[in-house]
């Protein structure tokens, strides 16, 4: 009898532990290695080298409001390198995993945006701004899978991305993140799906430089 008791009391605190285990197991890694691959200093340059079509371009990328539980929230910037005090993207993003194994970078832009130009070289950017102020941009979240190499690829959903610029009827964007760099292709057509803005050549290639932060 003490024996079946003794086991029993062993079956009951294996399996609290192993409940307890589970529990205590951090959620979302993956969502948390997205984010950490798409923060930092990137550059285009070395693909500007190489091929005449691209230009040298600059992109930074930086979590903001880290006390937020409902996302990780990232500032982005973009320029040319001969112009990094004019920025002509600036932009918020919302990192979720909306289902598992499925990532969503949901897209805002930012009113009167180039008050903010540099801003991601502050230790608290953006702390006067709230997400109630920001403007969605709805249909033009990019949707990541993980792959079975552990890179991420995804993009926006077709012609869901409403868009009137250079007299575009919507956008279509791609995007491939890795470790040290990212690809990302941004385009825009109009009615007749006539191409109107964007590379025509493929993705630009962003190399993740060294920061000064790390």
């Amino acid at each position: 009898m003490m024996r079946l008791l003794l086991y029993l009391l062993i079956s009951v605190l294996l399996t609290v532990f192993t409940i307890s285990f589970k529990t205590v197991q951090p959620k979302h890694v993956d969502l948390e290695v997205l984010a950490s691959w798409m923060t930092g200093s990137f550059s285009s340059e070395e693909q500007s080298l190489a091929d005449t079509n691209f230009l040298d371009i600059r992109l930074e990328m930086l979590q903001i409001w880290k006390d937020r539980r409902d996302g990780i929230w990232m500032y982005v910037e973009q320029a040319r390198d001969d112009r990094l005090e004019q920025p002509y993207r600036q932009r918020v993003y919302k990192l979720t995993e909306p289902e598992q194994g499925i990532f969503e970078s949901r897209v805002y832009e930012i009113p009167d945006p180039l008050r903010f130009a540099g801003e991601w070289k502050k230790e608290f950017p953006l702390t006067s701004l709230t997400p109630d102020s920001l403007i969605e941009r709805p249909g033009c979240s990019l949707f990541l899978k993980k792959t079975e190499v552990g890179t991420f690829t995804g993009g926006t959903r077709e012609r869901e991305c409403l868009s009137n610029h250079r007299g575009a009827s919507y956008a279509v964007s791609t995007a491939t993140i890795e470790q040290n760099q990212m690809i990302t292709w941004d385009q825009g057509f109009d009615q007749e799906e006539k191409q109107v803005w964007g590379s025509e050549h493929g993705g630009y290639v962003f190399r993740k430089l060294k920061s000064e932060r790390e």
